[in-house]
């Protein structure tokens, strides 16, 4: 949290693509079942997976925060690759 407010992470939304073109659509309260709370200075990391049906992808997606005033923010997550570890490598 950047910012000088505490603010709470209140909901997420994903869009999923796969190297198919393939569309998949994500959204729900908090992360990984938690809303957390953070305060300035603070910062909140998680482990989650995603539906794909290929090796490669991409994913991008929203936050949606309130600060502790009450005011809604949305926080844009630019796209970002999504790739099988080890997928492309030659096998001889």
């Amino acid at each position: 949290n950047l910012s000088e407010k505490t603010v709470q992470l209140m909901s997420r939304y994903w869009k999923i693509i796969d190297a198919n073109g393939r569309v998949e659509e994500v959204s729900g309260d908090g992360v990984v079942g938690q809303q957390p709370v953070l305060g300035t200075g603070a910062e909140f990391t998680y482990t989650s997976g995603c539906p794909l049906s290929t090796s490669s992808g991409i994913m991008q997606g929203l936050y949606f925060m309130k600060t502790d005033d009450g005011t809604l923010l949305r926080v844009e997550i630019p796209a970002f690759s999504l790739d099988l570890p080890n997928a492309y490598e030659t096998v001889n």
